[in-house]
């Protein structure tokens, strides 16, 4: 949402947060590239000004806020949090050429009653699952939401993915099968971050 050319402008930083970009400032040739590993967290975040249709409010947001100590490094400021936002997500994997995803701290929604995921939104009565590319078009976005039963259970000694409990698993499925692309890690913890390989 933040790329200048592929993102939510004016509300964007001033470069490309795209792969196309990594290999601009890398100065790697495209041809080297044989693969590319997305990294997204849980539920979404974004800094900043700029239409976010599946920001929390209230209670839900200091919540997600304070477990994922989502304050920015350098200026402490919050950022604003929301549910896993699959819409913009497919946008990043087509503009990426995504081949596989890392997700971070799924740990961060344990003990929810339940967990949801936008598929796609509701823009002036119709239905839409393509990521919109006027500002003005998101800004006016509903989410359309799927919900699926959280877990308890405490992510810290998972090891494999037979150590998820069941409907962490369910959660994870269900967002590879939304952006058509694997799921091959999870990280779990902000302070002490822990690694599961798929």
């Amino acid at each position: 949402m933040l790329d200048v050319d592929h993102g939510t402008y004016p509300f964007v930083t001033s470069s490309n947060a795209t792969v196309g970009g990594a290999l601009v400032g890398s100065g790697i040739s495209p041809t080297l590239i044989d693969g590319v590993i997305g990294v997204v967290k849980a539920y979404t975040t974004r800094v900043g000004e700029g239409p976010f249709p599946t920001e929390f409010s209230g209670k839900m947001m200091e919540l997600i806020r304070n477990r994922g100590e989502e304050y920015g490094s350098t200026t402490g400021r919050p950022r604003r949090c929301g549910w896993f936002d699959a819409v913009v997500a497919r946008h990043a994997v087509r503009i990426n050429g995504l081949t596989e995803l890392s997700v971070m701290k799924l740990d961060v929604l344990s003990g929810l009653p339940h967990v949801k995921i936008a598929t796609a939104y509701r823009v002036g009565g119709k239905v839409i699952k393509d990521y919109p590319h006027a500002t003005v078009e998101l800004a006016k976005a509903k989410p359309v939401y799927e919900t699926l039963k959280g877990w308890n259970e405490d992510l810290s000694g998972v090891r494999r993915w037979r150590d998820f409990p069941k409907a962490a698993q369910r959660y994870l499925k269900r967002l590879e099968f939304l952006l058509e692309t694997p799921i091959k890690i999870v990280s779990i913890g902000s302070k002490r971050e822990q690694t599961v390989f798929l």
